[in-house]
Formats: structure tokens, sequence, C-alpha cells
């Protein structure tokens, strides 16, 4: 055999099918895989010993909110590197119904408020999905595939009223996420608690998803309710898919609330009843009790119904806070109350890119130092930040973390927000933290059906159709652990901190992280996800 660019050697191989361990060395040749024998002599221009060692694909991260983190700017550098030092070598953004695309320059102001208070500075918005990809696929380490939002869909050509659709307005928004479709997006999102996809119609969405449906693409929603209406919220996800005929995947997963608490039971078992019956669904997890999300997402829908710079003007009246107070207390119908159904106890800040000495401190603590009420304190924040505000909510209970992660129908994301601050450890810890807490430590999972969530099942469900798996002529998308060692270090007082047992990972063929070093590598790029005939999800 003629020479190979790169060959691991000596370990054991997860192929990402879910099937167990053998020996085998990879090979790389022009980016690709090259499947062999073990230690099988093969004369290769780099040499990687994987003795005692585990050899998988790249781990796909098939929900973040890294949209717009390329660059080379060295205060986000921190971010960019965390997911890639655990082995993700490819990640799903553009989730929650909000993408920094398609968006017709005519309406480049209001919606990039709207990108800037999700993803926060740079904001940048892209008029098709091809500029989006020549943009963020500049000087990449891994790789990114993306969603098409449909909040952004909305607030391009609707705005943020809080009504139907006109018919002439839902054709413009299909037309929009069509194009970005054939172009190579990879799904549809929701986001259907924030605004303004919390205006849509169930008939709104199921005329999107129908689009997604034609593409072979999946139709993936973060519900309108997690907590105490969950489980109707995930009927109407049903609902959209069946009449869609579209694939569904339910976004990370939970059952948030104390009043909620439990529901993985029936909603796990509605979820597998539904496929028994044919519907292609699935869902992802990421393996914390603690949330993350924007700080206008604690208030009432209608305080952001008009857009952020509304937002920001109407919470500075004392009026307006009286109201919200009251909402809190008394509930919103269709409304996910998560003050109202924990306390501002439990909401602490991660990022205020203007206020650093109060991130890591909680709404209740930082408002009783001021001296003032918390719904008080967290609008003066909104406005003293332009709405760049992102919060922990601590909400969860471990019990329906692990049950849902346990589930065959599971895959594993980290619904991370890279932004400055003191973000979610689940951005730099949620794949190292599977694989040594809940496979080795608590036995949760067997190593071969975690790496399996992370590799094989996400890549099919995607359409990612040469990744997710070791088998020759596969994107030589590569990460290489200690099974016995690889533990997640990173916390909530050092949430970047990075993974123990990590040895290397290997993007198209080239080593970007070798040991605690990463290279100077960028061999990374915006995926581009062909149409295909609709796939039946992989559950094992």
């Amino acid at each position: 055999m003629s020479r190979l660019d790169l060959l691991v050697t000596g370990g054991d191989v997860l192929d990402g099918t879910g099937e167990p361990p053998r020996p085998a060395d990879v090979g790389v040749r022009d980016g690709r895989l090259v499947l062999l024998p073990p230690r099988s002599g093969v004369p290769a221009t780099e040499v990687i010993d994987a003795a005692g060692l585990t050899v998988a694909p790249g781990f796909i991260d098939v929900h973040t909110h890294s949209d717009l983190l390329a660059g080379d700017d060295p205060g986000r550098e921190a971010l960019r590197l965390a997911p890639l030092r655990q082995g993700v070598t490819t990640e799903i953004c553009g989730n929650c119904g909000i993408s920094p695309f398609p968006v017709p320059p005519e309406r480049d102001g209001p919606v990039r408020e709207l990108i800037a208070a999700t993803f926060g500075p740079p904001a940048a918005a892209y008029p098709s999905f091809a500029e989006f990809a020549a943009a963020q696929g500049s000087g990449r380490r891994n790789h990114l595939a993306a969603l098409v939002g449909h909040g952004t869909l909305r607030a391009a050509v609707v705005g943020f009223a809080q009504r139907p659709a006109t018919p002439d307005e839902l054709a413009r928004m299909c037309a929009l996420l069509d194009a970005a479709l054939t172009a190579g997006a990879a799904g549809l999102s929701t986001g259907l608690i924030y605004s303004p996809g919390v205006n849509a119609s169930t008939d709104e969405v199921i005329a999107l998803a129908r689009v997604a449906a034609a593409h072979g693409k999946p139709y993936v929603t973060h519900l309108r309710d997690e907590m105490s209406r969950v489980e109707s919220a995930l009927e109407e996800a049903i609902e959209i898919a069946t009449a869609a005929g579209a694939a569904l995947q339910v976004s990370h997963h939970k059952t948030a609330g104390r009043r909620a608490w439990g529901a993985t039971v029936r909603t796990l078992a509605r979820l597998e009843a539904v496929r028994a019956a044919g519907l292609d669904v699935a869902c992802d997890v990421y393996p914390y009790t603690a949330g993350s999300t924007a700080l206008h997402a604690m208030l009432p829908p209608w305080v952001i119904a008009d857009g952020v710079p509304a937002m920001l003007a109407a919470v500075a009246d004392p009026a307006v806070r009286d109201r919200i107070r009251a909402d809190i207390t008394a509930g919103v119908p269709g409304w996910e109350n998560t003050v109202g159904n924990g306390g501002w106890d439990l909401i602490r800040v991660a990022s205020a890119p203007n206020s650093p000495p109060i991130q890591g401190q909680t709404i209740a603590d930082l408002a009783a130092a001021a001296g003032t009420d918390p719904v008080d304190y967290a609008c003066a924040l909104l406005v003293a930040e332009r709405g760049d505000v992102t919060i922990l909510s601590h909400s969860m209970h471990e019990d329906d973390v692990r049950r849902v992660l346990a589930s065959p129908l599971t895959m594993l994301c980290s619904d991370g927000v890279p932004k400055p601050g003191r973000p979610h450890p689940r951005w730099a810890g949620s794949f190292s933290r599977v694989l040594g807490h809940y496979v080795r430590d608590v036995g949760l999972l067997s190593l071969a059906e975690a790496v399996h969530k992370m590799t094989g099942m996400p890549a099919r469900r995607f359409g990612l159709r040469d990744r997710g798996l070791l088998a020759d002529g596969y994107a030589a998308d590569l990460v290489v652990f200690d099974p016995q060692r690889v533990a997640d270090g990173a916390t909530y007082d050092e949430p970047l901190a990075p993974p123990l047992g990590v040895r290397c990972v290997i993007v198209a063929g080239e080593t970007v992280v070798t040991g605690d070093r990463v290279t100077a590598a960028r061999p990374g790029r915006v995926l581009a996800v062909p149409d295909r005939a609709p796939v039946r999800s992989e559950s094992r």
C-alpha cells in the first residue's frame, strides 16, 4: 500500500455504529479514511501511537449557538477552542429558531437587533446561506452545519407583530427557506418560546416544515413549553411533523421546573409510541440540570413582541415593570414562566459584557445587594446591556436528565451559547462529561452506545453522509481519547476549563489538537448538506 498521510495505530476502534470496540488501525490519505488491520505497519508521514486508547469518529454536536463564532479575535479564542478540545469536529448551529441568514438586505436592521441579542457582538446578518458559509467558513478549525431559523424568517418578513402571517408573507418565508435548503442548509428550526417565533400559529409552522420535508431535511424544535405544559407542547410538535411529513427532532429535551419533574417518563413513552407508529422522531440532550438562555426570555413574551429596541424602551417604564411582576406571579396562558416556576434565586448571570463583576451571581442576590426588586434589576440590566444578557437557569432534575440521555431516541448536544463571561460549562464539557461521568463512573451507557449518540446517529439524522463513522472513504474527522481518564474539566466556576483524557483531535485529516496543544491547522469549513429522500432516523 502506498504511503499514508497519517496513521493511528494500536488503538481500539469504536466505529460510530454502536458496535463494540475492536482493534484496528485507521489511516488517512487525502483527507479520507482507510481502515486497516491492527498494527498494520503501513508507512505514513505522521504516526500516532494509540495503544491503550480509543479511536472514534469526530463528535458531532447537534445543537449549538456558535453561528457567529468564526474569526481570530483573541477575546473569543478560548470559546472557539472549548468544543474542539473535547473532540467536537462538527457543530450544528441555527437552532431555537434563530440563524443569521437568510436576511434580505432591506430587513437587515431589525433582524440584526435580534441576532445581536442572541449571539452578542459582533452581530452579522447574511442574505443567503452561501454568504453565511463564505464568512463563517473562513479560518475554521472544525466544521459547521447550519439550520434555518423560523424566527429569523418571521422577523425578516413579518417582523415582530403579534399576528398571523398573511398568505403572501407565508409564501415569502417558504421561498426564503426553500432557497437556503437548496443551497445546503441542514433543516428548519423553531424556538416557539422566543419572539417572534412565539407569534406563529401551528399552521404556519406546518407550512414551513413541509418545505423542509420536500428536501428530506428535519424539523428541529425548541418546544413551545418545556415546563408545566411540556406534554401539550410536544403534541404540537408531533402534529406539525405528522402534517408536514417531516422528520422531527426535539431539541434539548427536558421537563424543567418542579411542576414538570418526572414528566420524561411520559414524554419519552409518547415519542417511542409515535415512532413505532411511523413518525421519524428523535431528540437530543445536554448532560446538566441547568439550562441557559437570554435574560429577556424570563419575561412575558409581550415584552419583546415588537423587537429588541421596543423592549428596551418599554422596560424603562415603571408601569411596564409592574405588569411584568403581575404576569410572573399569575402566569400568562401559553407562556413558559421560568421564574414563576422557580424563582429569581435560580437565575444566574452568565454574560453581561458591560458588567463583568456581576457574572456568576444570581438576579435575586444582585437585586438584594442593590436594594431593589428583581424585576426592576433585570429590566435595568437589559437596558444597560442593550438586551445582550445570557443567564443560567437551574431548573431540571437529575433523574430526568439521565432518563433522556439513556433513551435510544437521544443523541448528544451542548446547546452551547459561546459568549464571553461565565458561560454554561456544557459548551466545554458535555461530551467529555458523558464519556467520563455517565459512561465510566455511573454506568448509564456503554462506551459504544455513547459514542454512537455522538457520531453515527447525528450524522445520519442531519444528512452528513460521509461523517459519523469510521469507514473507508469517509471524511477523516477523528478523536483519540483515554476511556479510563476522560473527564470534563469545565465547572460553573471555571466553565472553559479543558477536559482530561482527550489525546488527539483530527479534522479533515489534519491534527488540530495533540495533547494539551492546539496546532495552527485550520481545515474546517461550513458544510453544505445535500437534499435527500426522507430517511428514518436511527435508534438502538
